[in-house]
């Protein structure tokens, strides 16, 4: 895996689909039936990657949002990074598809000052407790182009003869 400062990460979906709630991002990876959180850092860098920022944007947005020398953002950034692919959370994609449009850094729910925050290294927390239950879940029959609640082959089944 690249984590060069051209290189766009973007959600491996439809399989792992994500909700940012006070602040927490909330990752599920319906796929494993693994879910997942992230808070501070991790939440920002979850952020530039649903809008396919370049890594150089996400580490300008940690930059900005963080105290912290850059070596040891874009450090903390590049293992994220791995992390995230190594889970399958994420996948590379070419940089003509970088589709950032909102032009702020996005950060789910954000303090609303411009005082930098202490730097933590984001961290993964992993949880593996539900995985039969999300494997489960009728939501792995969805149909790939209309998406939930359209069951795979739901068309076919209902259209008259």
């Amino acid at each position: 895996m690249t984590t060069s400062e051209a290189a766009v990460y973007a959600v491996n979906s439809p399989q792992v689909v994500s909700e940012a709630i006070d602040g927490e991002v909330v990752i599920v990876n319906l796929e494993l039936g693994n879910y997942y959180s992230l808070l501070g850092a991790g939440a920002c860098i979850w952020a530039g990657i649903e809008r396919r920022q370049p890594t150089a944007d996400i580490l300008a947005d940690l930059e900005q949002r963080f105290d912290g020398a850059t070596e040891e953002l874009e450090a903390a950034l590049r293992s994220f990074l791995c992390e995230l692919n190594d889970e399958k959370l994420i996948v590379t994609v070419p940089i003509s598809d970088s589709v950032d449009e909102s032009g702020s850094n996005g950060t789910p729910d954000a303090p609303g000052t411009s005082e930098k925050q202490p730097f933590v290294a984001p961290k993964l927390d992993k949880y593996t407790d539900m995985q039969d239950l999300l494997l489960l879940d009728p939501i792995h029959e969805v149909d790939d182009e209309k998406g939930w609640p359209n069951t795979a082959g739901e068309d076919a089944a209902n259209s008259p003869a």
